[in-house]
């Protein structure tokens, strides 16, 4: 099954395709909110693992509806080295059924359900973590992407 297509602006300003990614494996991981518990907890550990992830030639990137700007703060705050996606009007995440009712503390809300996708080289999908725990996710998604390369 294909990855949808999509047109984001990445933390660097530039916007991106799916097809900005061919020819490599890719992370895209979608957290709910920049420098909340979990979401920080997660990226860290994306961050700490980049270098084995590139080392298989795949990349991670990060997806939530904040603002670039958003992004830039939390990356600069973390020193985050991997690339981050704004998808505020939520098309990508729509899409890919992603933008959830949630509970918490009693009070409904819509927001972001923690998903990460495994792409490859050509825009398939490869695996799918639902319900993702933050706590030590890189490392369980490094070991997956190890096994297939």
């Amino acid at each position: 099954m294909m990855f949808p297509y999509f047109s984001l602006l990445g933390s660097d300003e530039k916007t991106y395709t799916l097809s900005s990614f061919s020819g490599k494996k890719v992370v895209f991981y979608f957290y709910p909110k920049d420098d909340t518990l979990g979401c920080t907890l997660e990226a860290k550990g994306f961050r700490d693992a980049a270098s084995k992830y590139s080392k298989l030639d795949a990349m991670i990137v990060g997806i939530s509806p904040d603002e670039n700007e958003s992004h830039c703060k939390f990356m600069d705050k973390y020193d985050l080295n991997f690339l981050l996606l704004s998808d505020p009007e939520k098309k990508l995440i729509g899409e890919l059924g992603l933008w959830v009712e949630k509970s918490m503390y009693g009070k409904k809300y819509f927001g972001v359900a923690r998903t990460t996708y495994l792409v490859d080289e050509t825009g398939n999908i490869l695996h799918v973590w639902e319900s993702v725990k933050p706590e030590g996710h890189a490392e369980e998604v490094l070991e997956f992407v190890q096994a297939t390369t």
